[in-house]
This record gives C-alpha cells, sequence and structure tokens, in this order.
C-alpha cells in the first residue's frame, strides 16, 4: 500500500492508526530508538565535554567539539537526501549506524583532541545519514494523519536522552572515565542495527527509482559536490574563527573564505527564495536554520558557564540541560495535540519568540550574577520553544513537498538544522576563544554571547509568520 493509499484510508475511517498500530509498530520501534541513541550522544557528550576538554588541554578550542561534528553531519545530510530518492532509505541507514559506531568508538579512545576531532567527524557523517533517512522514513510509511504524531513522538526521542543522558554522563565521567560517555552508545546501536535490517521492506517501500536519467544522475553529482562545498566552508568558518585572536591573517582568511562559501553554496541546496524569507517552504527552512542555530549555540556553553564560573560538578551542571528537556517534552506534546494540526505557523512564531527571551534571560543571569536555577528557568523556555517549534517546521515541510521529493526536503530541512548549529556554535566559540582569559573570569563572555544570539533568535519571530502559505 502506498502512502497515498493510506491517506486515504485514514480519511475513510473514523480514526487514522497510531505509530504502534500493526502495520507500523516495529518501523516506529527503529526509528525512536535510533533517534534517541543520537540524541543521547548529543547530550551527554554536552555534560562531558567541559572535563574532556580540560584532559586533552583543549579548554580554548571547546567549541570544536560540537561543531567539527556538525560540519561533517552537513556533507551526510546533503548526500543522505540523493541517496534516499535514489534507492530508499534502508542503505542509508545501514552505513549510517556504522558510521556513527565508528566515530563513538574512535572518539572515546582518542589519546589527544585532534584524534577525538576525527572521532567526532566520523560521527557526524553517519548521525547526517541517519536522520534524513528517518525523515523519509516517516514521509513514505505513515500517512499524513499519522505524522504529526510521529513527528510529536520522535520530538519526546530527542527529549528523553534530555532528561537522562547529563545525569547518566556526569556520572560516567565521575565515577569511571568520561571515554565511557562515547563508549556506551555502542550496546543500543547493536539493537537498532539488528532492528533496521529485519525491517528492510517496510523501510525502503514502494516509492523507489528503477532507473536515473543521464541528467537526473548529472544534477544529484552537482548537488553532492555543493554538499561537500558548504562542508568545507563550514570548517573553514569554524576553524578560522576559533583562532582569530590573536589576530592572524591567515585565520581572518579562512573565516571569510568560509563565510563566503556558506552564503554561497547554502541558497542553492535549499529552496528558492530561503535567505530572502519567501513565504511557505523557504521561509520554513530559514526559520529551522535561526531556531538551531540560536539554540545549540546557546546550550553548548551551559555546562561549561556553571562549571568554571559557579563552581557547579559535571552531574549537577548536567541536571540543568535535563531540566531544560521538560521545557522540550512540554512543547512536543502541545504540538502534537490534534487541535493544533493547522497551527503550524503560529507555533513556529510562538517558538522563536520563546527561545529569544529564554536566550536573553541566561545573558541576564550571567551578567548581573542571578543564581544558577534562574538560568535554569531559561533553559526550560528554550526547550519549550525548540518543542513546539522544530516539530512543526517538519510537519509543514512534508505537507509543502510531494511525496517523490521528501528525500530533498528533508535533506534540506536537516541541513538547514545543522548549517544553523554549525554557524551557532562557532559564532559562540569564536567569541569565546577571542575573549577567554584563562587566568580570570569568563562571565562577561557568556553575557555577550547569549545577548547576541537572542537578537538573532528573534528574527525567527519573522520568519515564522511567513511559513504560511
Amino acid at each position: 500500500m502506498t502512502t497515498r493509499d493510506q491517506d486515504r484510508a485514514g480519511a475513510r475511517g473514523s480514526r487514522a492508526p497510531g505509530p504502534l498500530s500493526a502495520p507500523y509498530r516495529l518501523v516506529t520501534v527503529a526509528v525512536i530508538a535510533l533517534i534517541t541513541i543520537i540524541a543521547f550522544e548529543a547530550m551527554a557528550i554536552s555534560t562531558a565535554m567541559p572535563v574532556v576538554a580540560a584532559d586533552l588541554h583543549a579548554v580554548k578550542s571547546y567549541g570544536l567539539a560540537f561543531s567539527i561534528m556538525l560540519t561533517a553531519e552537513l556533507l551526510g545530510t546533503v548526500l543522505s537526501g540523493l541517496w534516499c530518492d535514489r534507492r530508499g532509505p534502508y542503505q542509508v541507514l545501514f552505513v549510517g549506524q556504522l558510521l556513527f559506531a565508528l566515530g563513538c568508538v574512535v572518539a572515546g579512545l582518542a589519546g589527544s583532541f585532534a584524534v577525538l576531532l576525527v572521532g567526532r567527524a566520523v560521527a557526524g557523517l553517519g548521525a547526517g545519514l541517519n536522520v534524513v533517512a528517518l525523515y523519509v522514513v516517516t514521509g513514505r510509511v505513515y500517512p499524513a494523519a499519522v505524522r504529526p504524531r510521529v513527528f510529536s513522538w520522535t520530538s519526546a526521542a530527542w527529549v528523553l536522552p534530555s532528561l537522562v543522558g547529563p545525569p547518566i554522563a556526569g556520572w560516567l565521567t565521575t565515577t569511571f572515565s568520561w571515554r565511557w560517555v562515547f563508549l556506551v552508545v555502542l550496546v543500543p546501536v547493536t539493537a537498532t542495527f539488528v532492528i533496521v535490517v529485519q525491517q528492510r521492506s517496510a523501510l525502503d517501500g514502494a516509492v523507489l527509482r528503477e532507473t536515473t536519467a543521464p541528467a537526473d544522475l548529472a544534477a544529484e553529482r552537482r548537488v553532492a559536490w555543493l554538499g561537500l562545498a558548504i562542508a568545507v566552508a563550514a570548517g573553514l568558518f569554524q576553524v578560522g574563527a576559533e583562532r582569530l585572536v590573536p589576530f592572524s591573517p591567515v585565520a581572518l582568511g579562512a573565516t571569510l573564505v568560509g563565510l563566503v562559501g556558506v552564503v554561497a553554496v547554502y541558497p542553492r541546496l535549499a529552496p528558492r527564495g530561503t535567505l530572502r524569507i519567501w513565504r511557505g517552504l523557504p521561509a520554513t527552512m530559514l526559520s529551522r536554520l535561526l531556531l538551531s542555530g540560536t539554540f545549540n549555540g546557546a546550550v553548548a556553553f551551559v555546562p561549561l558557564m556553571l562549571v568554571a564560573e559557579r563552581g557547579l560538578s559535571p552531574t549537577l551542571a548536567g541536571a540543568v540541560l535535563t531540566i531544560g528537556a521538560l521545557g522540550w517534552s512540554a512543547g512536543s506534546w502541545v504540538q502534537g495535540n490534534q487541535t493544533l494540526a493547522d497551527r503550524k505557523t503560529e507555533l513556529v512564531t510562538a517558538g522563536g519568540a520563546c527561545l529569544a527571551g529564554g536566550i536573553a534571560l541566561m545573558a541576564v543571569v550571567a551578567a548581573a550574577g542571578l543564581h544558577w536555577l534562574v538560568l535554569a528557568a531559561g533553559s526550560v523556555l528554550m526547550g519549550l520553544a525548540m518543542g513546539i517549534a522544530t516539530s512543526s517546521t517538519s510537519v509543514l515541510t512534508l505537507a509543502l513537498s510531494p511525496v517523490e521529493e521528501h528525500g530533498r526536503a528533508s535533506s534540506s530541512l536537516n541541513l538547514s538544522d545543522v548549517l544553523g548549529a554549525v554557524l551557532g556554535i562557532s559564532l559562540s566559540g569564536a567569541v569565546f576563544a577571542g575573549l577567554h582569559d584563562p587566568h580570570g573570569s569568563d562571565v562577561h563572555v557568556f553575557a555577550l554571547m547569549w545577548a547576541v544570539l537572542a537578537v538573532i533568535a528573534a528574527i525567527a519571530i519573522v520568519s515564522g509568520r511567513r511559513t504560511r502559505v
């Protein structure tokens, strides 16, 4: 049964089948489990990274541990969309899981910060392949009436690791070693790998291209080269920006070339008019980029600020991220409410406003020396914003795209998500690296960093309103 047939069947019934109904149960388990693993790795590493950076003598380069993975994820994102549209998502998930596991092993066994970055890059490439493929699975397997619930569940799959990941990572780091934070994911990855192999026919579905015309093949090769170009440009930007202080002409040149490359290539991979905030799909993509960039740029430095400036333990600093995840969980639940099924535009707009307010509150906490629990309140507000807005942009993307282009549209959405995170963390990392005082306090650095990100997040209020067609 094709997705279109499922849509008609769902419309005839009084109620669409749920994600755990018999036709979708095992696929749903595979999707949720894999997202949970990727999310756990992301949130757990955020908690452990202050200790990792200190142990490997790389505090100044703290932000690179996050942004280098996201840069590799950019390439995986672009390649995944093409691969899924040609061959289906099964092959992509097969290779993506292997790369993700390999990268975690390399990072967990790293004896230097450079080796750790290599592992993060390999894991990022695998994550990029996986995440886009899971979007395609959602578009092909589930009828339209079920997708909002699926996205609500996948959003919750990001939330659960946010609740348990930081405490577990803090406990592993303080009781054993930060290396186990990377290595512990191998067991669940093995389990999801088995499920994916068993569900190959269900994952690939019926929408496959038997042959590819030469013109289509040339276009796909062009997109692949563009994906490589934007990954290289983003890499140049983040590495150069992190080394601007003390002043270096080489670092400045790398930063400018990288920024120009990103601005030149991204519009060719996103829907036309994205940077000009055209209505519909373009505004949806830009909203996702702004949300991801400002959220990730802000939250990546929360554990470092709490550990270095407030003297909290890694476990307690991770608990602040856990508290913020409660907001994400609440936002995800709100987004999945059927009464709001036709109000995704309002949800994206509200998400932009909440995100700007939450980041601004964190800047005030840093500048005024308020209690760290107030910062936790800002984290909750940020989580609420992401819970209601990111799933809404996912639903809008599939609704505004024909099923045969779900791979490319999902690739563009995830590209916007990852590129935003790279730029946001690179911006934060550049500010921190440039103003970091190894012998004094960095309170003013965190305040400035978060204030700038709050202003940028407010732009999502405008772009969110234009997601309505």
